[in-house]
């Protein structure tokens, strides 16, 4: 199971990178979001994927769950959202003042 969470690991960050490099700003935003999936997942499975019951006092169990990587990956989705909520709407900010969402006309770029 871990293996196959790794490939998809791989395959988010290339589609990440991909949208990343392009020259529309939405693209750009949808690759930083898919990339902080790819974390996400990445984190999860460096925890390892283990069976067993919850860390409670009282329980008697063989084997338990580290609830840290958990933890982290929550906090890291809620500042994720947070993160891509405050860029969207800076783009559509930007897009209100330009009238355009490429990066390079939005530098003053000119190929003429």
């Amino acid at each position: 199971m871990e293996t196959i969470i790794i490939l998809l690991v791989g395959i988010l960050t290339a589609v990440a990178i991909y949208l990343l490099l392009s020259k529309s700003l939405v693209r750009v935003i949808l690759g930083t979001a898919i990339l902080s999936h790819a974390v996400h997942l990445l984190i999860l499975a460096m925890g390892g994927l283990k069976e067993g019951t919850v860390p409670l006092l009282g329980e008697e169990a063989e084997s338990y769950v580290d609830a840290l990587p958990q933890a982290l990956i929550l906090t890291a989705i809620v500042i994720s959202f947070a993160v891509t909520a405050f860029i969207l709407v800076l783009a559509y900010r930007a897009y209100q003042e330009l009238g355009t969402d490429d990066l390079d006309e939005m530098r003053g770029v000119n190929d003429e």
